[in-house]
């Protein structure tokens, strides 16, 4: 990536720079460009030298050029990121507060997309660029989502967070974590500062955090802020307190999972604004959702989509409609974590009546192999119980569980979400999860 110096998002200081671009790719044109060495481009220092390249800064050095002068919300957690992201943006905007939001579904300021959806968390040049911009345009607060990538990577380096959000901690990753405690040592690595301000889920068994400066939030266990009372029956109806305060919440969201989202929501706000419980909490019940969370494509038939793409993830999900028959579309993606699919497999049917295994983005492996591997999940007694179908073609698979669907049956199409792609080999077609049942609904 390389910004120009020539743009609104710096401040005044680069009058006085000595080159006129900022880049972190050693292969750009290095005349009146400094090459920003993060952990990740560093490996390229000796090309970028090389190349011609005569000025260096890190991180840190960024900040004399652009301000970011906000406050900064990080949010991380095998699940629940994009949710609760979306939820604090929701809450400030309407509160009158202008802001910015970064994560999976890309860059947003005051509801504006201003860059297509990518990485969860970017490369570090973008987060900055992006951090400015926001400050530029008038922004109090920006939003972030922070993956155990990013934090490996150091992308989040030099960033002065206001608030960090954990939302929970499961498996998920160990294609690149290796194992599951390295993974939770990621997690928590984000919260080891006793400076920072602190949000966690403190139903999470796996959460290790210091005290200092932390407050917290939990359904089953005592918490900062707490649930008094719920119901997930019709939507979710919650008694909640913080400390003397107490609030009534009404959301048409469905799951527990999303409650817990609703808690650090309105923790996150409660804990920057000190502003009534009361009003925070009827501020997120005009919180429509995120497309491709919990997604109500039909209501009759009821038909969801969801991203939902771990065994964790997967049932949270299917909690959230016990009192249904559940028929369930899922695969699980190539080049990706392969100790996760027997376990999404198991968790199907310890749940699902009726379930089609197929593709997800199976990039470069065999659609037919992973989807052994799901069906090896599930033991014999539980395949004695249940209706399985492997469709390799995930449409085709999504128009037979549309057309068998009966009325007390509900369907949810998992592990895509909002992707409006899928990943064949080294192609890259159109497919989208929501108009494959649209479609499906016409026929």
């Amino acid at each position: 990536m390389k910004v120009s110096l020539q743009s609104e998002l710096f401040s005044q200081n680069q009058a006085s720079s000595a080159f006129h671009f900022i880049c972190d790719d050693s292969r750009e044109d290095p005349k009146d460009c400094a090459f920003l060495c993060t952990q990740s481009s560093s490996k390229y220092l000796k090309q970028a030298k090389e190349r011609g390249f005569l000025h260096f800064i890190t991180p840190k050095d960024l900040k004399q050029y652009w301000d970011l002068n906000l406050k900064i919300i990080g949010i991380t957690g095998t699940n629940g990121k994009t949710t609760t992201a979306a939820m604090i943006y929701s809450i400030l905007i309407d509160m009158g507060y202008k802001v910015g939001l970064l994560g999976t579904r890309g860059f947003f300021i005051q509801e504006k997309q201003i860059r297509p959806k990518g990485l969860t968390t970017p490369c570090l040049l973008e987060i900055y660029s992006a951090i400015a911009q926001a400050k530029a345009q008038g922004c109090e607060y920006f939003v972030m989502e922070v993956s155990s990538h990013a934090i490996v990577q150091n992308r989040i380096e030099g960033l002065d967070f206001a608030l960090k959000i954990l939302t929970n901690i499961t498996g998920d990753h160990l294609d690149y974590h290796k194992t599951l405690e390295n993974y939770i040592a990621v997690k928590n690595a984000f919260f080891a500062d006793s400076q920072t301000k602190k949000l966690i889920n403190k139903d999470e068994p796996n959460a290790h955090y210091t005290l200092n400066n932390t407050q917290t939030y939990g359904i089953e266990n005592p918490a900062t802020l707490n649930v008094k009372a719920y119901s997930l029956t019709h939507g979710i109806t919650a008694q909640i307190n913080y400390g003397k305060e107490e609030a009534h919440l009404d959301l048409e969201l469905f799951g527990k999972y999303n409650l817990y989202n609703a808690l650090a929501a309105i923790g996150a706000v409660k804990i920057l604004e000190e502003k009534p419980l009361c009003e925070i909490a009827k501020a997120l019940e005009n919180f429509g959702g995120v497309k491709g969370r919990m997604q109500i494509v039909s209501t009759k038939p009821l038909i969801i989509v969801d991203f939902a793409h771990t065994h964790d993830g997967m049932e949270k999900i299917f909690q959230a409609f016990l009192h249904q028959d559940i028929v369930v579309v899922f695969g699980a993606g190539g080049d990706r974590d392969r100790t996760k699919r027997p376990k999404m497999g198991f968790c199907a049917a310890s749940f699902a009546k009726r379930i089609y295994i197929t593709s997800d983005n199976p990039r470069s492996e065999n659609p037919q192999t992973i989807m052994q591997e799901i069906l090896g999940g599930i033991p014999e007694t539980l395949r004695e119980k249940r209706t399985i179908i492997l469709e390799e073609n995930r449409s085709y698979a999504i128009k037979a569980a549309v057309q068998s669907l009966k009325a007390n049956e509900i369907l949810l199409v998992l592990g895509k979400g909002d992707e409006t792609y899928q990943i064949l080999g080294d192609k890259t077609i159109e497919f989208d999860d929501s108009q494959e049942i649209l479609k499906a609904l016409e026929n």
